[in-house]
């Protein structure tokens, strides 16, 4: 059947009572905005499509102006979400903690793996990815909320050749909606001005293996054969419906940032001012130790948080920048990654590849080092990245990379809420402590799991900006403390438990305290 051109009001009303519909995106990078305003309002106006099933792979909105996926976030519109990250939609965070939908978190790079598993016909896929971890149902099986626990679980252990196995069930799709910047009269579509390649030809697959439709977002419509065939990214034979939106300025921006910045998407490489020096801080001194951690010649990730925030800027401060090879789970290789609601995104980037592939990498071979926040260690070593007291971010790629790499370096302030530190001379004075503890007895929720890292051989560093340890056989061993931090009062008396101390407890670098650059 030829593909349909159809406004936004006449794509949403394809989408039935009860179907499973996926969206693929990252922050708001490829985010169909058009299509999900118009099936938000479809609801709205009429109470229909409802009790939808969500499914998302990356996370794609931008906090509190609620474009994306939030524009789905209603009671009743959608029955059950499936997804890896809801960290920056603060509407879906709150309807999961509410108990207003059923809500299962999956790792990130498993979830494009499950749409490529199913686009060649297998039931799911069989991964290691998530055991002993909150998605393992012998802990939470990935629920997020007393709603989704009393139902059945979508992972389970299985055992293959004497090996323990997690298999991650198949999901039958009935639509998917993605996006792209030309499409040509017979449905044709390139992303050549998207700021990532994504996911898209496995999600399109899994659609097509489960007999359902694909819905596309372009910016463009030109004509049938302009197009040079390694242009197309999805082939019209596969696309169903197609919206044009009538605001592009609006509803097809390239990222949060920028409607549209060639160099986001590698048409050009544009002179950068060095990157701005970073004033000493709590976050820079913890960025710095973090960085003593690379070996030259490395691969390394940084995720969200303090690393994405300080460890470019340390390097680049520090002139090793030319040393290792920074990566995002995006797909990018190189260049200048932004953060915050731009995470994903990078210029003058010396690759780009797509989102499913990158996690081939990150979930097979993996990366020398990763460099994650954290939100608590417990005295077993196991880190919770993903639940925060009431807000249920999910757990992204942290997962899909942590378990992968060889070595993994945690960044976090020691304590949190109203945390204040001074630096003065190469030493470390705490004015105030923070309200809340991060080495805790139990953590909240298990997003890293010590044990499995012990199996595997896996070096892992908790680094703060008064002590750092590092995973040991038992627990946490403290390595080192900072100058000036008193060990009783500054480090022992604010943990839940007591770790194991290192025979060499040395003293942190003072270089780490000062303003001036380090010389590393």
């Amino acid at each position: 059947m030829a593909v349909q051109f159809l406004n936004e009001r006449e794509a949403a009303g394809l989408i039935f009572d009860g179907a499973t519909v996926a969206t693929v995106g990252m922050t708001l990078v490829s985010a169909s905005e058009a299509i999900l305003k118009a099936i938000e309002q479809s609801f709205l106006d009429t109470g229909h499509p409802r009790d939808l099933t969500l499914v998302h792979a990356a996370g794609q909105s931008n906090r509190e102006r609620g474009m994306g996926i939030q524009h789905l976030a209603h009671e009743g519109l959608v029955k059950r979400i499936i997804g890896s990250h809801w960290g920056l939609q603060p509407r879906w965070m709150n309807l999961i903690h509410e108990n207003k939908v059923e809500a299962y978190c999956l790792p990130q790079g498993q979830i494009t793996h499950i749409y490529r598993a199913t686009a060649y016909g297998n039931p799911g896929k069989l991964s290691k990815i998530g055991l002993g971890t909150f998605i393992d149902p012998r802990l939470e099986g990935g629920k997020m909320n007393e709603r989704t626990r009393q139902l059945p679980d979508i992972v389970e252990v299985v055992n293959f050749r004497g090996e323990e196995y997690l298999f991650y069930h198949g999901i039958p799709l009935d639509f998917v909606i993605i996006r792209g910047t030309k499409v040509d009269e017979k449905g044709n579509l390139s992303t050549d001005e998207e700021a990532m390649k994504l996911e898209l030809m496995p999600a399109v697959l899994a659609v097509k293996r489960y007999g359902g439709k694909v819905i596309a977002q372009a910016k463009y419509k030109v004509k049938h054969g302009t197009l040079h065939a390694k242009q197309v990214t999805v082939p019209g034979v596969f696309i169903d419906a197609v919206v044009i939106p009538e605001k592009p300025e609006v509803d097809h921006p390239q990222t949060d940032c920028a409607y549209f910045d060639p160099a986001f998407c590698g048409d050009i490489k544009v002179p950068l001012d060095s990157l701005p020096v970073l004033p000493l801080s709590v976050r820079k001194v913890i960025g710095r130790r973090a960085v003593m951690q690379i070996s030259p010649g490395a691969i390394i990730n940084l995720g969200t948080g303090i690393p994405n925030d300080t460890i470019g800027s340390i390097a680049a401060e520090e002139r090793i920048m030319d040393r290792f090879t920074v990566t995002v789970e995006s797909g990018v290789y190189g260049g200048v990654p932004y953060g915050g609601l731009d995470f994903g995104i990078a210029k003058n980037m010396d690759a780009l590849i797509e989102h499913h592939v990158q996690f081939d990498y990150y979930n097979g071979a993996g990366v020398d080092f990763t460099f994650m926040g954290a939100a608590e260690m417990d005295r077993h070593g196991n880190v919770n990245a993903t639940k925060f007291g009431d807000r249920v971010a999910g757990a992204g790629g942290f997962i899909d990379i942590t378990q992968g790499a060889r070595c993994v370096v945690f960044c976090s302030t020691f304590t949190a809420g109203g945390l204040e530190v001074e630096f003065e001379d190469g030493r470390v004075r705490i004015k105030q402590e923070g309200r809340v503890r991060k080495l805790v007895e139990r953590v909240q929720q298990v997003s890293y799991s010590a044990d499995y890292a012990r199996k595997k051989g896996q070096r892992m560093y908790f680094v703060t900006e008064r002590c750092v340890f590092e995973l040991g056989e038992e627990g946490p061993v403290l390595l080192e403390i900072a100058p000036g931090v008193d060990l009783e009062r500054d480090v022992l008396a604010q943990m839940e438990f007591r770790p194991a101390i290192s025979p060499d407890l040395k003293l942190m670098d003072q270089r780490l305290f000062r303003p001036e650059p380090m010389g590393l």
